[in-house]
């Protein structure tokens, strides 16, 4: 099937953020994107295609959706899909599925550092409440749509600035 446009899925659409470890460059956005497609195009779980789409913001995050009100994803299907994206990962130069980073933004760009990284970074002062960061545990597009992007205070990121001052 098809890849449907991302903004026609319905908020209770399943989805999926991955977030890279380095900004991609165009080169190999285009590779992943290419790849993505591919998959998308033959996605499916339990011999029904998924209606998906895809997404791609900052040079860093792909958001992957389903419109689940014409087949639910099954576990093999998502397995598929983090197989697909792990393989690349080696031709893109990045990490794709590493669920412990934790991505902010500032004025040089958006930054993708490990948890303890993060908490550091608010103990030197270099991120706070009011920090831009990026959600990438949401799994329904309304959550996506409301708060993937928010600042630090708002977020379960507020509990890594809170670690520092535990330990301070």
């Amino acid at each position: 099937m098809p890849t449907v446009p991302f903004d026609s899925l319905p908020d209770d659409a399943r989805v999926w953020v991955f977030g890279s470890t380095k900004p991609l460059s165009e080169k190999e956005s285009a590779i992943l994107l290419s790849r993505v497609d591919e998959f998308l195009a033959g996605w499916k779980a339990h011999g029904d295609p998924l209606t998906a789409a895809r997404m791609f913001s900052s040079s860093r995050f792909l958001t992957i959706g389903v419109d689940q009100n014409t087949a639910n994803a099954s576990g093999c299907s998502i397995d598929g899909l983090f197989r697909s994206l792990k393989e690349l990962e080696t031709e893109i130069g990045a990490s794709l599925v590493d669920r412990s980073m934790v991505y902010y933004s500032d004025a040089a760009g958006t930054h993708a550092v490990h948890r303890d990284e993060f908490s550091s970074l608010a103990a030197a002062g270099e991120v706070n409440t009011e920090t831009s960061v990026f959600d990438p545990t949401v799994t329904t597009l309304g959550e996506w749509r409301a708060r993937f992007k928010s600042k630090a205070g708002n977020s379960w990121h507020a509990g890594l600035l809170q670690e520092h001052s535990a330990q301070a």
